[in-house]
């Protein structure tokens, strides 16, 4: 029997657990993980007995961004059905962003695309020395827009910019060094300072915590209402959809540069000042 492609548990203290479950694939997220996932996200946010959230990922990895193959499938989809999926994906980060009580990310192996936002949209992340980062969407053609406000809260325009724009991978120190993690924590560390964590979340009144998290948010424009998600989903889907989409998809399966990649380069230039 297939396992889910989420694995939820919680335990006595209500702290709940999402398992990212895909490890083949490096947990990259398809259909049925999304759904999955804003299932998940649903049930344990209305249920009272859970305290706040950990993320992990089964495997090597962390989440590796969009399955490839499920993009180029995706790309094909007509009209209603590729905007449907820009929606799953858009309304899987404004429930985490918005979730109700303390999210927390533990980052290992890789973390691109899809898996930095979820790191954008939780309270806290920590990431093993080993995490190596991107937001490779333009490498492949697709435009990054289900979480490029939570990019900016997280990072700033100024961060969000370059790596969005560029698909540099970076590593955890990077990651530290810009906001998207709070701690570089060594793999053996991982679980004491997740427990020392824990210990100070379950110190807080829970109504308190649920209040002053909305009130941070709702302040600062960071609640996505219905409207802004259709505009992101729909700026997510033309773009996948393009030809453009379509070549990049083709390219990654392919293991070969796109074609929009110059294959001749100008000669080296010297200048003197």
């Amino acid at each position: 029997m297939t396992e889910p492609p989420v694995l939820l548990s919680t335990d006595a203290r209500g702290v709940a657990t999402a398992r990212l479950n895909r490890p083949a694939v490096g947990n990259a997220y398809n259909a049925g993980l999304l759904d999955a996932l804003i299932g998940g996200l649903t049930d344990l946010a209305a249920d009272p007995a859970v305290r706040c959230l950990v993320i992990r990922g089964a495997g090597k990895h962390f989440q590796a961004g969009a399955d490839i193959n499920w993009l180029g499938e995706v790309a094909a989809y007509p009209p209603a059905e590729n905007y449907a999926a820009s929606i799953a994906t858009t309304r899987a980060m404004q429930l985490l962003n918005e979730f109700p009580k303390p999210t927390i990310a533990l980052v290992h192996g890789a973390c691109f695309g899809g898996g930095v936002g979820i790191v954008c949209c939780v309270d806290v992340a920590f990431a093993t020395p080993d995490a190596q980062f991107g937001i490779t969407e333009i490498r492949v053609g697709v435009a990054p827009t289900p979480i490029s406000t939570h990019m900016i809260n997280a990072i700033g325009l100024r961060h969000t910019r370059r790596y969005a724009l560029t698909g540099e991978r970076f590593d955890a120190r990077e990651a530290e060094r810009i906001g998207l993690i709070h701690e570089v924590v060594p793999e053996a560390e991982t679980e004491a300072k997740l427990a020392h964590l824990l210990d100070a979340i379950l110190l807080g009144g829970p109504n308190a915590i649920a209040m002053t998290k909305r009130s941070f948010l709702g302040a600062n424009d960071l609640l996505l209402d219905e409207r802004q998600i259709a505009m992101l989903a729909h700026e997510g889907w033309t773009q996948r959809h393009s030809p453009e989409g379509r070549e990049g998809t083709s390219a990654f399966r392919e293991k070969r540069k796109p074609s929009w990649y110059p294959t001749a380069h100008p000669p080296a230039t010297h200048s003197k000042v």
